[in-house]
This record gives structure tokens, sequence and C-alpha cells, in this order.
């Protein structure tokens, strides 16, 4: 597991809800969105890698999928756990700690679908990496089953390599604020790496705290990870727009 990694999201578990800018909401359409692409491919039983603070197992389950989520940071863990219990469907999914290459040693296959959404692929920075997650995926759904990868829409990061980027302002009832922005720093490789440096900003206007997080981040195109689904053996690769991420969807043929 990657304790830089590991470092930087539990930083940040407690203040996640507040990257959105309706947390409910984003889970309702989370839920929703998933279950347009599952309907009709048989998925009962779902696993949800990098699940964060449960932004698609919870709603999953809500909806009466059987969902075990998985992922490598405590504190994200205890995030999802308590925002689970908060809806109610905490005995209903299976929380287990582990990074993709743990995951065959701390979860049964198969499962009819694997969501792999947030953008956690991009956190893995060399193709071999890439690769053995998406063939550990790949023994761990059944024939037939699918996969769902959520990236952040990089197509446009890669041909201007934006420095600053804002993120959102809350303002709380008591006055008290909470605002992000990022500055990223890029390497030119190859492959290309870039540094996600997030700036939480909050407090009331006389007192404001900033705190600085930073993670490195492989910037991958929906067009590279294709090519690897596809080399590997998966059919039936997609692609849509997902408001700040792109969701490809590939299947596991039958016949493996």
């Amino acid at each position: 597991m990657d304790e830089k990694n590991n470092a930087f999201y539990d930083a940040i578990a407690e203040y996640y809800p507040l990257f959105y800018r309706d947390w409910e909401t984003q889970l309702e359409r989370e839920g929703l969105g998933l279950r347009a692409l599952f309907r009709g491919k048989g998925v009962e039983r779902i696993l949800d890698v990098a699940c964060g603070p449960g932004t698609q197992a919870i709603p999953l389950a809500k909806l009466g999928y059987t969902v075990v989520a998985c992922d490598p940071s405590p504190g994200m863990l205890r995030k999802a756990q308590e925002f689970a219990k908060a809806e109610d469907v905490l005995n209903k999914v299976q929380f287990e700690r582990s990074d993709f290459n743990s995951l065959p040693e701390i979860v049964e296959g198969p499962f009819d679908a694997i969501v792999c959404k947030g953008n956690a692929l991009a956190h893995l920075l060399t193709d071999m990496e890439i690769e053995t997650a998406l063939l550990v995926f790949w023994e761990l759904l059944r024939p037939g089953g699918s996969l769902v990868i959520g990236l952040r829409d990089f197509e446009s990061y890669l041909a201007h390599r934006p420095g600053f980027l804002p993120g959102l302002n809350h303002v709380h009832d008591d006055g008290t604020e909470f605002i992000t922005y990022e500055i990223w720093e890029w390497e030119d490789g190859p492959p290309i790496i870039a540094t996600q440096n997030l700036y939480i900003t909050q407090g009331k206007p006389t007192k404001l705290h900033t705190i600085k997080r930073s993670v490195s981040l492989r910037p991958l195109s929906t067009d590279e990870v294709k090519v690897v689904l596809l080399e590997l053996g998966y059919e039936d690769t997609a692609q849509q727009p997902d408001r700040a991420e792109q969701v490809i969807y590939a299947r596991k043929p039958l016949s493996a």
C-alpha cells in the first residue's frame, strides 16, 4: 500500500463531502448512473475498489445491490462506514482495507461488476501497475462481468497543462467558510506525471487557516486505458461523460 497516497486521503477524508456542491445529490446520481449501466446485465454482487467515503458503495447498497467496498486509506474507510451508518446501510456493505494488488487475498470473487471510480486508477504511475490492476479486476470478475472505471477528464489537462484549478466555496450557517483550490505541477516523463497540490482554507473571514496536501497522479487519457483493456481481452468497451469524470465501461467475455 502506498503510504504517501494513504496519508493524502487520510488527511482529507473528513472534508470529502465538501468537495461536492451537494453530497446527498452526488450519492443519488452515482447510484442511479451505475444502475443504468448495469441494467439488463445480471449484476447483483459488486466490488467497489478504492471506495473512498462510499460515494458509489452506499447508493448501490441502498438500491439493493450486494456490495463489497475496499480502500487502502484507513481514514476513508472510517468515513465510509460513518456515512453508511447514517444512510442505514452499514450492515449491507462489507468494508475491507485493501489496495488493488491485495484484493485477491482480501475478497472472494467472482463479482458481477467491479467499480473503480473517483480517479483512483490515475494513482498508478507505471504501465506495469496499470496492467496489473486491470488483470486483478479480470480475475475477480465472472465471465460476462462488467468493469466501470471513472477518470478525471484529463484530455484538456494534457493539452494545456493547467497550473491553477478553482474548487468550491461553502459558507456554513455560522459564517464559517470552506474553500478549495488546486495548484498542479507537471513532469514531462515519459510518462507524464502531475503533482496535485490541494489547498483547503477554512474558518471565518477574520481568521482563515489553510492546509496543503499533495499527491502524484498519472493523467491518463481514456484512449490509453481502453487500449490496455482491449490488449488484456476485455470487450464491448465504451465511454461516456459523467460530470467531472469520463466513465469507461468494459466487459469480461462470456467465454473467458
